[in-house]
């Protein structure tokens, strides 16, 4: 990712200037190459000004002209690319017991993707010093020089407005740690920070491109459980950014302990902690001798125990992983009447589980769902596991720089910088 040239014209736009701009830029970049009468056609602008922001978007070289189009019986029209290349993005996601960086086009393309193992129970001040030493890899590597922005996934609650995480419950240490502030000090750039599965739900629909996720649930179930909600193709983070957290729905007639202090959480019951702490139960008590031969072994047992187990037909395995679905699909059911998706996406390490997973969150949601609503419904296990999340940290990014509001505070400048965003 070799430095692009960078414009040399600067501009003030109005609102309504960076709303068309953003506009233009948009439709552009989803379309990846088009014509002039198409993207005045398709943003409603009148040619006039179409054609204004255009050059506008040529100058700030985020734009540029192409090859001669197809002829539909006149002259060829010349067709308008996205120009990738002006940009470069660092993005990260952290997990419980590590976390995966690349870096990207300002099209999605990712680069360089690692896998860094750091328990995230370690603390911010261990754990991001990992993060910055593995962009300053990347960095180096593919001699990145015009960096536009950073994201970055967290498993907890985050403050999406300053980029804050707010007691996230297996983050020990991280309550209220200024990420975004920490990051854009170092690298001059913008960051922003969002919930991991938020992230996943956005890089689904954006790998997918398919129009069936522009209602999407896509559920994490993993160490604990949550859900990333798009509406109409936007994310729905709620009034503080901390929507779709369904792992702390309480199920009825349950009065097991959740880490957040309550009883009964989905999570606590049907999470990956909460069946590998059932799991070591069973293999204590022989209820699963599949179990205690590993427990002999191993002496500790992870989530891949229990679905290999279930794989090789343990019936303890296999029956805690359909309650594992049960339980998740009783909260989905009502999530379905809600808000009606069309798709139901699950992620996270326990959906390795595969087929007995998927088969009994299926069952639950249809008989406990209106028909209507799941007349046309889709569930299925993410075919995106390593992707989902770093594709929606760039996606982020991307829909943030180049909205209108944020578009009129750098486009003066011609470059991103830690001005384009404030808490």
């Amino acid at each position: 990712m070799a430095k692009s040239r960078l414009a040399t014209t600067t501009f003030q736009l109005d609102a309504d200037g960076a709303d068309y701009l953003a506009q233009i830029i948009t439709y552009v970049r989803r379309s990846r190459s088009t014509t002039r009468p198409e993207i005045a056609s398709s943003t409603s602008l009148s040619r006039t000004l179409s054609t204004k922001f255009i050059d506008i978007a040529c100058e700030m070289n985020l734009i540029r002209n192409g090859e001669l189009g197809q002829s539909t019986g006149g002259r060829a029209p010349r067709l308008i690319d996205f120009n990738e290349s002006a940009g470069s993005i660092l993005v990260a996601e952290l997990g419980a017991t590590g976390f995966q960086v690349a870096a990207s086009d300002l099209s999605g393309n990712l680069i360089g993707i690692s896998n860094i193992d750091a328990d995230v129970s370690k603390g911010p001040e261990f754990v991001l010093s990992l993060v910055e030493k593995s962009f300053d890899s990347l960095i180096l590597e593919f001699k990145i020089k015009n960096l536009w922005g950073i994201g970055i996934g967290v498993p907890g609650p985050v403050e999406f407005a300053t980029g804050i995480p707010v007691s996230p419950p297996i983050m020990p240490g991280w309550d209220r740690y200024p990420i975004r502030e920490r990051f854009t000090k170092k690298y001059k750039v913008p960051v922003w920070i969002d919930n991991d599965v938020n992230l996943m739900g956005l890089g689904e629909h954006a790998l997918r491109r398919d129009k069936i996720t522009n209602e999407l649930i896509f559920v994490k179930v993993g160490s604990g459980i949550g859900a990333g909600i798009l509406t109409h193709g936007q994310l729905h983070r709620g009034a503080q950014g901390c929507a779709g957290d369904i792992g702390h729905i309480a199920l009825a007639s349950n009065d097991v302990a959740c880490r957040c202090g309550n009883l009964g959480c989905l999570e606590a019951v049907a999470g990956g902690l909460a069946i590998v702490r059932d799991a070591e139960s069973a293999a204590t008590s022989g209820e699963s001798s599949y179990l205690s031969k590993l427990k002999k072994n191993k002496g500790k047992l992870l989530i891949q125990n229990v679905i290999e187990g279930s794989l090789n037909g343990d019936r303890w395995c296999v029956e805690r992983i359909i309650k594992a679905g049960n339980d998740i699909g009783t909260v989905l059911a009502t999530l379905v009447n809600f808000h009606n998706p069309s798709l139901i996406v699950i992620g996270g390490s326990v959906s390795a589980a595969g087929d007995k997973l998927l088969a009994s969150i299926r069952e639950t949601v249809l008989n406990r769902s209106l028909p209507l609503a799941t007349r046309d419904l889709q569930i299925r296990i993410s075919e995106y596991p390593t992707e989902a999340g770093l594709t929606g940290a760039v996606e982020m990014v991307i829909n943030e720089l180049f909205s209108a509001e944020t578009l009129r505070k750098w486009v003066s400048e011609g470059h991103p910088g830690p001005q384009t965003i404030s808490a």
